[in-house]
This record gives structure tokens, C-alpha cells and sequence, in this order.
């Protein structure tokens, strides 16, 4: 049976890789920069619309 496992651990490869390990790190790097750019950039709309909701005493989403 070790003879078997011993053959099939010889024969198997490793599928290569598109690109190397480094590329993906750094692909995967550059989507999460620009989510958090685009997270970044929305951060204050709240607050630019607060004259639709300044008048109503805190009784947010009654009455829309």
C-alpha cells in the first residue's frame, strides 16, 4: 500500500500558475485600495442632504 501512495505522490504535478504568487498579492491589493477609495469618497453624504431631515425632531424614517 506505501508503494502505491509512494507512486501516486511521484506522478502527481502542481498545476502552474497564471502569474507569479507576488502578482495576485499585489492585483488583490489594488481592488482593496480601490474600495476603500470609493468607501472613502462617500463617507460625508449623510450629511449633505440634512436639510431633508434637519426638521423633524429625531423621528427618522416616519413620514417619508
Amino acid at each position: 500500500m506505501s508503494q502505491l501512495f509512494a507512486l501516486v505522490a511521484e506522478t502527481e504535478e502542481l498545476a502552474p500558475l497564471l502569474m507569479p504568487p507576488l502578482v495576485f498579492a499585489g492585483i488583490a491589493l489594488a481592488v482593496f485600495a480601490l474600495l476603500g477609495f470609493v468607501t472613502w469618497s462617500f463617507r460625508d453624504v449623510a450629511n449633505r442632504h440634512s436639510q431633508k431631515t434637519g426638521g423633524q425632531g429625531g423621528s427618522h424614517g416616519a413620514g417619508h
